[in-house]
C-alpha cells in the first residue's frame, strides 16, 4: 500500500480582475476555414526539482482514485463538478472542434428512468449478451445487472459525443477524432473529480441510444458514458485489484 500522500501546493489566488470581469467570457464560435492565427504561448518553467515533487504527489493521489458502485446520497458541492467538467473541456481534439457535451443529471425521477432503462439493456447482456469470455473477465469486479448507483449518487453526468457539429440553420460539418477527443475529456473528468475529492464510476450500458432519448438530445449527439459522481457509501466496498506496474506499462527506447 503506497504512504499517504503530502499535502499538494497551495493554489495561488486568482487575481480578483479574473473572478469579477465585467464582461461575459468569450463564446466560442465555429473556427471552420478560417486562416491560422497563432499567439505568443509563454508558460512558466517550472524548477526541476519542484516538477518532480508535484508528479510524485500526483501519482499517488491518483494511485488512490478506485471505481466506486455504491454511493452515499449526501449531496456533492455542485461548483466542484462543475469545475470538474470545465477541466474536462480543456482536453485537446481532434481539429480543435471540442465534440462533446457533458448534461450533468441531478432530477431524482430522471435518473430513476436512467437506471430502469439501463437496467433492462443489463439484464440482456448478463444473460446471454455478452458471452462468457466477456463475463468472465468481469467477474473479478462483482458485476451484475443491479445499477443501484444510478440512483443512490446525487448526481450523474451523461458524456455525449458530437459526430458532427450542427448549425441553427441545419449545416452540418464532420467532426474528427470524435472517440480519441471524447475519451480523453472524460480521463481528465474523472481526474478532476478524484482531486476534487469526489468518487465516480464509467457505465457503459450498451446500447445506450435511451440516454439520447430521455434527455432530449439532439440528433448528432450520441452517448459515450454515463458517470455517477458522489462520495462512496459509509459501508462502500471495492475489488481486491493491483494495478500494472509502470515497467509493465512503459517502454522506454
Amino acid at each position: 500500500m503506497s504512504a499517504s500522500p503530502g499535502p499538494l501546493s497551495p493554489v495561488p489566488p486568482v487575481p480578483a480582475a479574473q473572478t469579477s470581469s465585467p464582461t461575459a467570457p468569450e463564446r466560442w464560435i465555429p473556427t471552420h476555414g478560417d486562416p491560422y492565427r497563432p499567439v505568443p504561448y509563454r508558460p512558466e518553467r517550472i524548477p526541476a526539482d519542484e516538477s518532480l515533487a508535484r508528479a510524485a504527489r500526483l501519482r499517488l493521489r491518483m494511485d488512490e482514485r478506485r471505481t466506486v458502485r455504491q454511493f452515499a446520497p449526501d449531496p456533492v458541492p455542485l461548483d466542484v463538478v462543475r469545475d470538474a467538467v470545465a477541466c474536462a473541456a480543456t482536453a485537446p481534439s481532434g481539429a480543435h472542434q471540442q465534440p462533446w457535451t457533458f448534461v450533468l443529471v441531478r432530477d431524482p425521477e430522471t435518473r430513476r428512468r436512467i437506471r430502469e432503462a439501463a437496467e433492462e439493456e443489463e439484464r440482456v447482456s448478463y444473460q446471454g449478451r455478452l458471452g462468457e469470455e466477456w463475463l468472465a473477465a468481469l467477474r473479478p469486479l462483482g458485476t451484475d445487472e443491479v445499477k443501484t448507483h444510478l440512483t443512490d449518487a446525487p448526481a450523474l453526468i451523461v458524456v455525449f459525443q458530437q459526430r458532427y457539429w450542427l448549425g441553427d440553420d441545419g449545416t452540418k460539418r464532420k467532426h474528427y477524432y470524435v472517440d480519441e477527443s471524447v475519451g480523453i475529456a472524460v480521463g481528465m473528468l474523472l481526474t478532476a473529480l478524484h482531486l476534487s475529492g469526489l468518487a465516480a464510476l464509467v457505465h457503459t450500458p450498451s446500447p445506450m441510444r435511451f440516454l439520447g432519448e430521455a434527455l432530449r438530445r439532439p440528433a448528432n449527439e450520441k452517448a459515450f458514458a454515463v458517470i455517477p459522481v458522489g462520495y462512496p457509501a459509509a459501508d462502500c466496498q471495492v475489488p481486491d485489484l493491483i494495478r500494472k506496474s509502470l515497467d509493465q506499462v512503459m517502454v522506454e527506447i
